[in-house]
């Protein structure tokens, strides 16, 4: 036998190994095939084994359908299925039960470790761009005045993807013209004193470090970058508690057209309270997590995201509605000291 025959075989064992066959069950087999049939005590002295685990192994293959045991026989008689229906049969049988597989698979994707340090400004710079041009509803990013003209483009079209972009800029002495803004963001504030860098997008991805991650291709700062959501949240919310209300408003959005429904908690109620401020006669259709329905108008907008703040604790972000039961409030996901967890917003007026 060549080398050549070796390695084919060794290929051929391997395979079956992975339809499940043991290696005693492969060696019966493999001896049975160059026969096409033969008895069991034939098979026994090829494959090395006893005649008595030849019977055992016979019915196991024959379960497989790859081999017929002729019991009536004397002796009993073992025939190997050509190979190309034994296999044939065994890839129908898989088939069958694809369907059934596929509606018990939960597919999931490829997702980055959910804490990473990085030291390298070329990785943090394109670990930022790519989170802004993957957003789908809500971005938060605090960076110094020289690192703003990398992500300008990618914020901009960010908003016109309908993603609410909350900016806040540091080291920035003297606001510029404040006309540059417009369409980078929904609110847009600033710090002329060094702040920690940091981004949130959707909840579900942050970065967070010190800002001398930017000075340099390489340097000794790291920055966290995180992809769990409890820790998510926790970047959000510590930047915005301690960052974004110490600093000063630069540029707000003008109110979006109504009827408008959103999907993102914090932009509806963002938008609720600009036109409260304008004094519209603001509605609210709201759609639960438990599928209720509210409707009713506004009443109150508590939140801290554009001056003045109106909420009565940090973070709280939620609409109260004047309803048929009385007036109800509701917060967004998670929401737990609110009367409801709403879903989606439908901000009307009474018409």
């Amino acid at each position: 036998m060549t080398q050549s025959d070796e390695r084919t075989e060794t290929e051929i064992r391997e395979e079956l190994s992975i339809l499940g066959l043991s290696d005693t069950e492969i060696d019966t087999y493999l001896a049975l095939l160059p026969r096409g049939e033969a008895p069991t005590s034939t098979i026994a002295e090829e494959a090395d084994v006893t005649q008595r685990a030849v019977y055992n192994i016979a019915e196991r293959l024959e379960k497989r359908g790859l081999v017929r045991v002729k019991e009536h026989a004397s002796p009993t008689v073992i025939r190997a299925l050509p190979p190309e229906e034994a296999i044939g049969s065994l890839s129908e049988r898989l088939e069958s039960i694809t369907p059934s597989l596929e509606d018990r698979f939960n597919e999931t994707t490829d997702t980055e470790p959910e804490i990473q340090m990085l030291k390298s400004r070329q990785t943090a710079i394109k670990r930022l761009r790519t989170s802004i041009s993957n957003a789908e509803d809500e971005i938060f990013v605090a960076v110094p005045k020289h690192v703003y003209p990398e992500i300008e483009s990618g914020l901009r079209s960010a908003v016109n993807r309908g993603v609410f972009v909350l900016l806040l800029v540091g080291e920035l002495d003297t606001p510029a013209e404040i006309e540059q803004f417009e369409g980078v963001g929904d609110a847009i504030r600033y710090w002329d004193e060094s702040l920690p860098f940091a981004f949130v997008v959707d909840d579900t991805t942050a970065m967070i470090g010190e800002p001398d991650i930017f000075s340099g291709p390489t340097t000794e700062t790291e920055v966290v970058s995180v992809s769990q959501q409890h820790l998510t949240g926790s970047v959000l919310g510590m930047s915005l508690s301690a960052y974004w209300s110490a600093s000063t408003e630069l540029y707000v959005t003008d109110p979006d057209p109504l009827p408008k429904t959103y999907g993102w908690f914090r932009q509806a109620v963002f938008h609720a309270y600009l036109h409260m401020q304008q004094g519209t006669d603001l509605w609210a259709d709201i759609e639960t997590v438990s599928g209720e329905l509210i409707s009713g108008a506004v009443s109150q907008v508590r939140q801290a995201i554009i001056e003045p703040a109106t909420n009565d604790y940090t973070l709280e972000m939620s609409l109260f509605l004047e309803t048929d039961n009385g007036e109800v409030s509701v917060g967004g996901p998670g929401a737990f000291i609110e009367d409801y967890e709403g879903k989606t917003v439908r901000l009307r007026t009474n018409s």
